[in-house]
């Protein structure tokens, strides 16, 4: 007895340790197929069903496919596509008539004289005069007075820069709105128009405007407080290397920029003056300063997370896809009510069904505990109450691209320029850019704007600053 009791001790011991062999490699192969599971998926992410831009799209990713109907159409301009002509110019703003005259008659062959046809046949020539730099030398003289004293001429009305107004506002458009490097501007300035400038001057010459349009600046920037609806996004920035915030706020009067050490809530709550009006955001954290019941919640972001959801396996696939399609069902009501197809009543019926819905779809993915997907959509009916906002408010749309877009310029500016390298280059920045998206929303001609700018600061008698505003 004492034998088989030790044999089945021992028989046991192996049982016990084989079982929990078992256990740690099941533990381990769950742990692996997890991580397969989000490599793959950060293999497979795309602007389509990410974050990330479509310019970080490889070839051949899913965003990139065309349909087959699409693929099969000839490149260029469809039949019944109208087409696009150039509208001939008033005699006004011709510089120069060249008139032809038939020398004969084509008929009997006798000699005609020249005559206006006012029905003529117009053709224009649109050219770039040749300019070339215009060098101005002030030149103060000293005059010896019969009583032996030397008097040199005041130099009070010489101006104290080396470049004239239209000269920098050139250059700070070929740096700050077109984005070329400040070497490239040098050899672009010595190309066209034969000015040799140095690195260090175009950097002076950034300075001079940054500071020039500054009043401009904080122009826009009064308007954002008043207006009704409010986009914002932030993206990364980078001065001298260290990570730093990119925010936008865009209405449709102005598009500000700023730029932050950090995108704490405290830093991006310190932008708004006042927390009025409808703020159209994603879901930062960064951003819960704001009331809920008066924010809108990109559904684009929503649009493409679910579209990641849906491509995963299993029960988090399943409802995934559903939730794809009550966003895709959203938009199709959206742009049926923006055609005047749907009165904003019947759009407000179509959508309480949806939204009921969709909300009762959330919560049964929440209850299902799946990892990384019941999570982010606990996170999504934390925002519930302002996902459906744009359903009941004028001037609200449904997703934040208005933001996105101002931001897309300042995203490629930072990837060929890498951030900046001084607290002044990012105030330089930020300012042509607020300048030049403002500037275009309210159809101002931005060389004209920079010019004055320059002049009203840095002339030697000073003009009043310019508004961006044409009423004001």
């Amino acid at each position: 007895m004492l034998v088989t009791d030790q044999l089945e001790a021992e028989l046991r011991a192996q049982i016990n340790e084989q079982s929990a062999q078992i256990a740690l490699q099941a533990k381990q192969l769950s742990e692996l197929i997890e991580q397969i599971t989000i490599l793959k998926e950060q293999l497979a992410a795309n602007s389509s069903n990410s974050h990330k831009p479509p310019s970080s799209d490889p070839p051949g990713s899913s965003s990139k496919k065309t349909s087959k109907n699409k693929a099969k159409r000839k490149r260029g301009a469809q039949r019944g596509h109208k087409g696009s002509h150039r509208q001939l110019l008033p005699a006004c703003e011709v510089d120069v008539f060249v008139d032809f005259h038939p020398p004969e008659c084509e008929s009997c062959w006798q000699p005609l004289e020249a005559e206006i046809d006012t029905k003529a046949s117009r053709f224009q020539v649109t050219e770039i005069p040749i300019a070339g730099k215009h060098i101005t030398e002030y030149r103060c003289h000293t005059i010896r007075c019969s009583c032996g004293y030397s008097t040199r001429a005041s130099n009070s009305d010489v101006p104290r820069f080396a470049f004239g107004p239209r000269l920098c506002a050139l250059v700070t458009l070929l740096t700050g709105v077109y984005h070329l490097s400040r070497r490239k501007t040098v050899s672009l300035l010595l190309d066209m128009v034969d000015v040799r400038i140095s690195l260090g001057s175009v950097s002076a010459i950034e300075n001079r405007m940054s500071e020039a349009i500054e009043p401009v600046v904080a122009e826009a920037w009064d308007k954002i407080p008043d207006a009704p609806v409010k986009h914002t996004d932030g993206t990364s920035w980078l001065q001298q290397g260290t990570l730093m915030s990119l925010w936008v706020i865009a209405t449709a009067e102005v598009t500000v920029y700023k730029v932050l050490k950090s995108a704490t809530m405290k830093a991006i709550r310190g932008l708004f003056t006042n927390l009025k009006g409808i703020l159209v955001s994603d879901r930062d954290s960064s951003l819960g300063f704001w009331a809920m019941e008066n924010r809108q919640i990109c559904w684009a972001h929503l649009l493409r997370k679910f579209v990641s959801f849906s491509e995963r396996d299993g029960p988090a696939g399943q409802m995934g896809q559903e939730l794809l399609d009550y966003a895709l069902l959203t938009f199709e009501y959206w742009q049926a009510f923006q055609s005047g197809e749907f009165l904003r009543a019947d759009f407000q019926d179509k959508m309480k069904s949806v939204s009921e819905q969709f909300s009762g779809l959330l919560q049964r993915a929440v209850n299902a505990k799946i990892s990384r997907f019941s999570g982010s959509c606990a996170n999504i009916t934390k925002h519930e109450e302002a996902l459906w906002t744009f359903v009941t408010m004028d001037g609200v749309e449904p997703t934040n691209n208005h933001a996105e877009r101002e931001l897309r310029d300042f995203v490629l500016w930072r990837k060929r320029s890498f951030g900046s390298q001084s607290t002044r280059g990012n105030q330089y920045a930020e300012r042509m850019m607020t300048v030049v998206k403002t500037a275009r929303k309210q159809g101002r001609d931005i060389l004209s704007l920079l010019i004055a700018a320059i002049e009203a600061r840095c002339l030697i008698c000073p003009t009043k600053t310019p508004s961006l505003f044409i009423e004001a």
